[in-house]
């Protein structure tokens, strides 16, 4: 078989094709992995495709017919009835970074931010002083800092404590982690509409949960009432945590994927050993 140039052509333009293909749906599944809202409307429309070839199957011709309307309609009333969240995850596909800044932080960075991030959530849960803090990942949180306070300073647990002291300006609104970064004071974040979520908890538990469900942020929050400490990330809420807790949380979803897989693979390394 004789190989020319159109063949090359060719394939390259095939395996480009297909590349854009896995892209696109590498990335579906990606925001879909971290947007709730998304999840549930891919369950629904999974549901319905269930029901319908099961109608076919065992021959129920009134809930077929009608499910084939659905899926004729489906797509249009879908684009009507979830434009916001349409909106939003197309909105987060435009501020998706290729390298989060987080990532490109040092051992001894990380854990240098770790520990001024402690340091001062340490010391308002025992003051019971109010506060949201918010590390952005790989989804830009670029729109909510041009709206706020800018700040551009080096993360210490000080600057953090002071920026949450009672009677400061921008004590009720969100601080906005950047790296080793503070980027910003005072942002103000979506609440949750998630109907599960606890009466009890206030706007700063609900500000941290709706901008965890639109991002891939971790959202840290201390209470003003009790102290506790809550962690929002990935679209779920985990409240009143320990010290030690929120610490391994930072420490787990900071670390970058390539770094926990190493680590994987020694540990597994260590049980084969231990275990030969």
């Amino acid at each position: 078989m004789t190989i020319t140039l159109d063949t090359i052509l060719s394939i390259i333009n095939k395996t480009i094709d297909i590349l854009l293909v896995w892209l696109i749906f590498y990335y579906i599944l990606k925001n879909m992995k971290n947007n709730v809202k998304l999840t549930l409307i891919f369950k629904g429309v999974l549901v319905i495709a269930i029901m319908k070839v099961l109608s076919d199957v065992f021959g129920f011709i009134t809930i077929g017919l009608l499910l084939e309307y659905v899926i004729m309609w489906g797509p249009l009333a879908l684009i009507i009835v979830f434009q916001p969240e349409i909106r939003a995850v197309l909105e987060q596909l435009g501020r998706s970074q290729l390298l989060g800044r987080h990532k490109v932080l040092t051992v001894d960075e990380r854990e240098r931010l770790i520990y001024e991030i402690i340091q001062s959530v340490d010391y308002l849960r025992k003051s019971r002083i109010g506060a949201l803090i918010v590390i952005e990942r790989d989804v830009s949180l670029s729109d909510y800092i041009e709206k706020a306070k800018k700040i551009y300073g080096d993360l210490t647990s000080e600057l953090l404590i002071a920026l949450f002291f009672p009677n400061n300006p921008m004590h009720d609104g969100g601080v906005i982690i950047q790296g080793n970064r503070i980027s910003c004071a005072g942002a103000v974040f979506p609440t949750s509409g998630n109907a599960k979520l606890n009466k009890r908890l206030g706007t700063r538990h609900r500000a941290a949960l709706g901008i965890a469900e639109e991002t891939d942020c971790i959202a840290l929050v201390v209470s003003e009432e009790t102290g506790r400490l809550s962690v929002a990330v990935k679209g779920e809420l985990f409240y009143n945590l320990s010290l030690d807790d929120v610490r391994m949380m930072l420490v787990d979803e900071l670390r970058p994927k390539q770094e926990s897989d190493f680590e994987d693979e020694i540990d597994e390394e260590e049980i084969y050993e231990e275990n030969k």
